[in-house]
């Protein structure tokens, strides 16, 4: 893995939380953790689906899913 991606992914998900939370401006948050997951989960399956040209093995491998959960998760978010 390398370090230094991963701590730029890490950086933009710091960057928009805390944006998100002083957008709130007081008001309480809810179920952050699941909003997160369902907003990061998404456009990384797409990414990668893209990046395999579609090839679903090659895809679960590279994001370390099972392919029947990879496919759960497409028909989950409507991900041909």
């Amino acid at each position: 893995m390398n370090g230094s991606n991963n701590n730029e992914i890490a950086s933009c998900i710091r960057t928009a939380i805390d944006k998100y939370l002083k957008d709130l401006d007081g008001e309480k948050p809810c179920h952050i953790y699941e909003m997160v997951i369902h907003s990061v989960e998404k456009p990384l399956i797409e990414a990668v689906i893209r990046h395999t040209n579609g090839n679903q093995t090659k895809a679960a491998e590279l994001l370390g899913l099972n392919r029947n959960t990879l496919r759960n998760k497409m028909k989950q978010y409507h991900i041909k």
